[in-house]
């Protein structure tokens, strides 16, 4: 299994709106029938500490079955092309960590 982590940091200034469809689009992404499963959500109000990052707006974590599987969604995909097109205007940073299982 591959378990895809993504993290992204949203513009300062977007609208309400944009924030809202960022947040439907997103969570549109957890739904991917082929997936194992997958999440959303925002930083968990845990104790500030050195060595975590509350910093990001929203993460994915998005549980592949294989690595074909998650080929396909990075490369293939509608729901995930659209969801690039959708709201690659709205973040302004994105960091992605991926292991295996």
């Amino acid at each position: 299994m591959i378990i895809h982590n993504v993290y992204f940091w949203l513009k300062k200034d977007l609208t309400a709106a944009q924030r809202a469809t960022f947040r439907e689009e997103v969570q549109k992404l957890a739904k991917i029938n082929y997936l194992g499963h997958g999440l959303v959500g925002t930083p968990a109000p845990t104790e500030k500490r050195p060595v975590i990052d509350h910093s990001f707006d929203y993460a994915v974590s998005l549980c592949f079955k294989t690595l074909e599987d998650h080929d396909f969604y990075q490369k293939g995909c509608a729901d995930h092309t659209r969801f690039v097109n959708t709201c690659k205007p709205l973040w302004e940073k994105v960091m992605i960590y991926d292991f295996l299982l």
